[in-house]
């Protein structure tokens, strides 16, 4: 495998030694504002890209820097480390969201605590392809949810997108740095535009860290 390096995007694909067929193009998003045992969350993600790297089925083919971010909302916890990859997968879109309910177990995440509480990790598959899950009625639902709402009510199935990406400097800051150009398949908007309609001031208190490679 190809050294992956978290401080920066890493350009060019990247592929285990396996034969899958019939790739999918993925996103997925990674947080962490709680240390696990002696790891401190920047380190947690890296581990955790190695991880995901080496799951059945699927490779991670790029890589944003690590972001430190406030947590949100604002005061409810340590800062979090923030990234996005891009990932090639043979995999359904179930299929890698349990991939990533299972990275996420095994690292003690509690599933319990609530939307917006601290947590040793959070895996989010963004997208997948242009698909559109369930269907552009029940995604735009979602995507227009109230913010009063969006703190205690919990979708019964996977929304693909992911309807806060659009809300989420977290994500398209670092998503900007190896896919400017993809496009939303409900808007139509690039994940460019989308981190600009979110206004001069989307960035403020966010930083890009110096991180150590992946395993």
């Amino acid at each position: 495998m190809r050294d992956l390096r978290c401080a920066g995007p890493c350009h060019g694909p990247v592929r285990k030694e396996e034969s899958v067929v019939n790739l999918s193009f993925g996103i997925v998003a990674f947080g962490a504002n709680l240390p696990l045992s002696d790891q401190d969350p920047v380190t947690t993600l890296c581990t955790t890209m190695g991880i995901l790297h080496s799951a059945p089925g699927i490779s991670i083919t790029a890589i944003s820097r690590i972001w430190r971010t406030p947590a949100m909302p604002a005061g409810s916890g340590p800062d979090f480390a923030n990234a996005v990859a891009l990932i090639a997968t043979s995999l359904d879109a179930p299929q890698v969201l349990e991939t990533l309910h299972a990275i996420e177990a095994e690292h003690g995440r509690d599933r319990s605590t609530g939307r917006w509480s601290a947590r040793v990790l959070d895996l989010d598959l963004i997208a997948l392809d242009d698909r559109i899950e369930p269907d552009a009625g029940h995604l735009r639902d979602w995507m227009d949810l109230s913010p009063d709402r969006q703190g205690v009510q919990t979708p019964d199935r996977l929304i693909l997108p992911h309807p806060r990406m659009q809300d989420r400097a977290f994500v398209l800051a670092p998503l900007a740095e190896i896919a400017p150009d993809w496009r939303h398949p409900l808007t139509g908007l690039s994940v460019a535009a989308m981190l600009e309609a979110l206004g001069p001031r989307a960035l403020d208190g966010m930083t890009p860290v110096e991180s150590p490679g992946l395993p």
